[in-house]
């Protein structure tokens, strides 16, 4: 019985660690922190989003969706090209906006 509930918690832990998948776009014409800021309230206001991150340096966009929803990719396209921008590129990665942030900052230290 013991083995049981073990086994029960690990399997509801796991659930709840289960990847997150983040649309990460590269964008051309960005050049300022206004750029950032625009296009973060921008996609930050969409009900389906979590997160983002702008990366002025890289050139990318990365939004996460809340749990249970999925982010609207032909949406957060039309949202950065009227605002001026160019989507290069869209692809869907398994890493979290904040791990993605950290990331950032640790290469900036270098």
């Amino acid at each position: 019985m013991r083995t049981l509930l073990i086994l029960a918690s690990a399997g509801l832990f796991m659930a709840s660690a289960q990847a997150v998948t983040t649309t990460k776009i590269t964008v051309n014409g960005m050049v300022c922190a206004f750029c950032a800021q625009g296009i973060e309230k921008k996609l930050s206001a969409l009900p389906q989003t979590r997160a983002v991150y702008v990366d002025l340096g890289e050139k990318i966009v990365a939004v996460e969706a809340r749990e249970g929803q999925a982010i609207d990719v032909d949406k957060v396209r039309a949202e950065i090209k009227d605002a001026g921008y160019d989507v290069v590129k869209v692809e869907a990665i398994e890493q979290s906006v904040e791990s993605l942030r950290a990331a950032a900052a640790k290469a900036k230290k270098k």
